[in-house]
């Protein structure tokens, strides 16, 4: 329907890029009234030509579309994170009045959240950050949804997201998160084991292309039939498809042509640095960023591939065995990745106080996200039966799993290495594996170690207290 100048819009988005347009359509194609702002004429006339005989409008000063707004306003920011969130709070402070909501929409640092949310209760309006998961196509169809903060505050909105999220189920793929900053923490982690599983994928392809140097269509044929199993996902299902692009007219893959040298926005770097804050080792998310900063080193790497040459050296020859073990080798560490990002998520539960349900977590990335797959509800159904589940790897039906695919694990992985083909993630996964798994790590010698060159203390089995020994004067012959 055709919106008439004096109704008033239930919703207003600030920041009319791909995502806030998308989402506003979104919104509008499910009944609700909504308007939007942005500086850049373009884009409030290209929301008024898509959203035509829609309930949307697009305006052009953010005065007017903030009074268009229904009473208790919600304004959402679908803003780049960072001085642009402050930039658009600060415009928009002198429009709202008490009671008033802002929705910063966007992947913003956690820690900006908090400070933000204190700053704003002051003046007497509610903030809360929501990650938003699901890319251009999630948003305008159906994204996962990660709100967190003021429940009150969300209840405001929570009819409108219900209707626009993903559904899996006939359940929404969007829920209150907890409190404080934790729908934008979420997300960040959400977007760490993306980071991940992303870089589990390119190693996959090296292993197919340079270990076992199969055509690209073999590759793509391999994806698309893991696609079809216990590893159907969302990111599974996107890589097949690039081993299936050509541009028009070409005889080759557009991948062919796509430099590798791989860029970030910042979340993977935030998950792997909270994480060591929080004394929560993640190795997966770790060794995936640091893949990507090391990609980007292309003259250095091309000048020492010249100095250190590699042979080429066939994994094998009976491809089809070593695919299955491949398979499983990916599903060990695709699961280890996504146990280590829901066991940061219950220690910064712990730590900031934030009472997530990783239940619920696990629940609204069923559908509409990045990292969706099929294991999400396995994931889903152990915190489910134990929602106090210290570690996804201590429930039984993912022991067993995890159990059955570790020897394809360490066979790939030590083959890998073996002939010089670098699979950091997958190494990554197996020794956190046998490390959590080791009753006694030999760390005992690194807390002597510490202790004789500086005097740090160590202590003892079985006995309380700490202790230090001048090692100087005790070496043996």
């Amino acid at each position: 329907m055709e919106m008439q100048p004096d109704t008033q819009y239930q919703l207003g988005m600030m920041g009319l890029g791909t995502m806030g347009r998308n989402l506003l359509l979104n919104m509008a194609d499910h009944g609700f009234a909504v308007a939007g702002f942005d500086k850049n004429m373009q884009q409030v006339q290209l929301l008024e030509k898509e959203g035509e005989g829609k309930p949307v409008k697009g305006f052009g000063e953010l005065a007017e579309m903030v009074g268009s707004l229904q009473k208790p306003r919600a304004v959402m920011l679908l803003v780049p994170a960072g001085p642009a969130v402050d930039a658009a709070i600060t415009e928009l402070l002198p429009l709202l009045d008490h009671g008033d909501l802002i929705i910063d929409g966007g992947n913003s640092k956690f820690t900006d959240t908090d400070r933000r949310a204190a700053e704003l209760a002051q003046k007497g309006l509610h903030f809360f950050g929501m990650g938003i998961s699901g890319g251009e196509e999630g948003a305008r169809r159906g994204p996962s949804m990660m709100p967190g903060g003021d429940p009150e505050a969300y209840r405001t909105v929570q009819p409108i997201f219900e209707r626009i999220a993903a559904q899996v189920g006939g359940e929404p793929c969007v829920a209150h998160i907890g409190t404080g900053a934790s729908g934008h923490f979420v997300k960040m982690v959400h977007n760490g084991i993306e980071y991940a599983i992303m870089q589990l994928l390119a190693e996959s392809y090296d292993l197919m292309k340079n270990g076992l140097q199969l055509p690209n269509d073999a590759i793509h044929a391999v994806f698309k039939k893991w696609n079809g199993g216990r590893l159907q996902s969302f990111l599974l299902e996107i890589t097949a498809d690039i081993f299936a692009y050509k541009k028009p007219g070409a005889d080759h893959l557009l991948l062919n042509d796509i430099k590798d040298e791989a860029k970030s926005k910042g979340t993977g770097k935030w998950t792997s640095q909270f994480a060591m804050d929080l004394q929560l080792p993640i190795t997966a998310i770790d060794t995936a960023v640091s893949m990507r900063d090391l990609s980007k080193y292309k003259a250095l790497r091309t000048q020492l591939a010249d100095l250190f040459p590699k042979e080429k050296t066939k994994l094998t020859d009976d491809t089809e065995a070593y695919l299955e073990q491949l398979e499983a080798a990916f599903f060990f560490s695709m699961a280890v990745t996504y146990a280590q990002g829901m066991h940061l998520l219950r220690r910064a539960s712990e730590e900031y106080g934030y009472g997530l349900n990783l239940a619920n977590i696990a629940k609204i990335w069923r559908g509409g996200c990045i990292i969706r797959s099929a294991f999400l509800e396995t994931i889903f159904t152990a915190f489910q039966n134990n929602e106090k589940l210290e570690h996804l790897l201590l429930d039984e039906g993912v022991r067993e799993m995890v159990g059955d695919s570790l020897a394809s694990a360490r066979s790939v992985t030590t083959g890998a290495m073996s002939a010089g083909i670098s699979v950091p993630v997958f190494a990554a996964t197996l020794t956190y594996f046998d490390a959590l798994r080791s009753d006694r790590m030999p760390t005992n010698l690194i807390q002597a170690q510490r202790d004789f060159f500086g005097a740090h203390t160590y202590e003892l089995i079985g006995q309380d207290g700490v202790f230090h020994t001048d090692w100087s004067g005790k070496k043996s012959g």
